[in-house]
């Protein structure tokens, strides 16, 4: 067994290569969606999953979170299956958490086109900060701009 010391000095020079793929690997061409046979009816749809993950673009390491989607049918509905596949596709992806959230509701909503769709991301402790990304379609009309520090002052 390894002494502190010595295990410092293993621990110093321990170098992983990580490949790390693309966004452009995102397979958004798996996606399948089928007939909603109630469009009368504003059902809303609730789908979770705490598999989901994507790695740091710059270190390779893993993030892991928990997928919130929520969603009202338009013509058709995301089938689970195709779901499942793409968001596999996101395991060895190089992708920023802000863009991830982004990523995806941007694909499913081209996919169903849904009357409205929220997806949040919520990711797990990462050096002692927690992250929880939620974006809307159709998006929400932009909020006003504020004044920086210092701005429109007289």
């Amino acid at each position: 067994m390894a002494t502190i010391p010595e295990l410092k000095e293993q621990y110093e020079t321990l170098e992983r290569q990580v490949e790390v793929r693309p966004e452009a690997a995102i397979d958004a061409g798996c996606l399948l969606a089928f007939a909603y046979e109630y469009p009368e009816q504003e059902s809303e749809i609730s789908i979770d999953t705490d598999e989901f993950t994507a790695v740091c673009p710059w270190t390779g390491l893993p993030d892991y979170g928990t997928l919130y989607l929520t969603y009202v049918p338009g013509p058709s509905c995301l089938e689970l299956k195709s779901l499942k596949y793409y968001l596999l596709s996101f395991r060895d992806v190089g992708i920023v958490q802000e863009h991830a959230a982004n990523r995806i509701l941007k694909d499913l909503a081209a996919c169903c086109q849904p009357r409205r769709m929220k997806v949040t991301l919520d990711y797990k402790v990462r050096g002692g900060i927690h992250t929880s990304v939620s974006v809307e379609y159709p998006p929400a009309a932009p909020a006003p701009q504020r004044k920086g520090r210092g701005e429109g002052l007289a």
